[in-house]
């Protein structure tokens, strides 16, 4: 039966509704579908570059989780004998440098087990250098740290092998100068070929070491033709606290560094140390107690032996005998 003409504007308005009714049943419905992943809307910021042989960004490696690699044995000292003891080659290209303004801080972190040592190295332009380079491992925990000062920071650059054990460890570069002294950082890991602790390895097998007791003062003199000498300081065990000093003339520092090592047997303090022109003596001190000696390595790393060279002898800043490229 057909319904009545007078009707069909009532029957039109409650299909209108039950349309509506429906349609916003439906669109509720949709907020219970299981949504597929987003698209992240910001990445996470690095505020360190990856170390040279690490992952690169974009892998699908994990964050802070290090490959199956062999962990050293408990106890090890960092003066294992290496697979391929060459040295490492400096690289001061802008890619690997940071310029860390006085006053301000710079970490670079290592969570992999397969970085054994870092080699940290600062300059400047011309200006003194003051900085503080600590080694972090888990939180409060420092068992490595130095203070060092600079007179010329071009002339005298900073390099220093830090050994890093066990994984998960930072290194920190203060500039505790003022902000008209900023220097250039560079810290570079050593992966699988071992150069850093190479060096390190070479030198503790090819010397004697000298037993330093605690208070006491060793000094070695080098004659004009010594470019740079390495120093190696080590103990048995024990903690290991030092003051190294390079000084040109009576009482006239031109480099000081004072170090802090938790162990020295697991990170002995190694440094090449930059002695340009002549009158120059590495004088290193005992800080500890008498029950703390440490164990001490000083020899030349390179020796200008071109024929014939002028060499200066009146404790100037330069030389006119060519030198070989600096190998840090």
């Amino acid at each position: 039966k057909t319904p009545p003409t007078h009707h069909l504007p009532l029957l039109y308005s409650t299909m209108k509704l039950y349309c509506a009714i429906l349609a916003l049943g439906a669109s509720s419905a949709s907020a219970f579908v299981p949504q597929g992943p987003k698209a992240a809307a910001f990445k996470a910021l690095h505020s360190t570059p990856p170390f040279p042989g690490g992952p690169e960004v974009g892998t699908e490696s994990k964050v802070g989780v290090a490959a199956a690699v062999p962990q050293s044995p408990t106890g090890a000292s960092a003066l294992a004998k290496s697979e391929d003891p060459k040295k490492p080659k400096a690289d001061w290209s802008p890619a690997n440098t940071v310029r860390v303004q006085g006053g301000s801080l710079r970490t670079w972190s290592f969570a992999t087990v397969d970085v054994q040592a870092v080699q940290v190295r600062m300059k400047t332009g011309g200006r003194p250098l003051n900085a503080n380079v600590d080694l972090w491992q888990g939180p409060d925990n420092t068992p490595q740290k130095m203070g060092v000062y600079i007179e010329d920071g071009n002339l005298r650059p900073f390099n220093v092998i830090m050994a890093t054990p066990w994984g998960q460890n930072t290194v920190a570069c203060r500039n505790t100068a003022q902000m008209e002294f900023p220097f250039d950082a560079c810290v570079e890991a050593d992966m699988n070929d071992g150069a850093l602790l190479g060096a390190m390895t070479e030198l503790a097998e090819n010397s004697a070491s000298v037993i330093c007791q605690g208070g006491a003062v060793k000094t070695y003199s080098f004659s004009p033709s010594v470019s740079s000498v390495q120093v190696l300081i080590g103990t048995d065990g024990r903690p290991l606290n030092a003051r190294i000093e390079l000084l040109q003339g009576p009482n006239n520092n031109k480099q000081v560094m004072e170090v802090y090592t938790e162990d020295g047997l697991e990170r002995p303090f190694f440094s090449v140390i930059e002695t340009p022109a002549s009158g120059n003596v590495v004088r290193i001190q005992n800080t500890s107690p008498l029950e703390f000696p440490i164990h001490v390595r000083v020899e030349p790393y390179m020796v200008d032996t071109a024929p014939g060279g002028d060499v200066i002898i009146d404790g100037g800043n330069s030389r006119n005998v060519p030198r070989a490229p600096p190998i840090f």
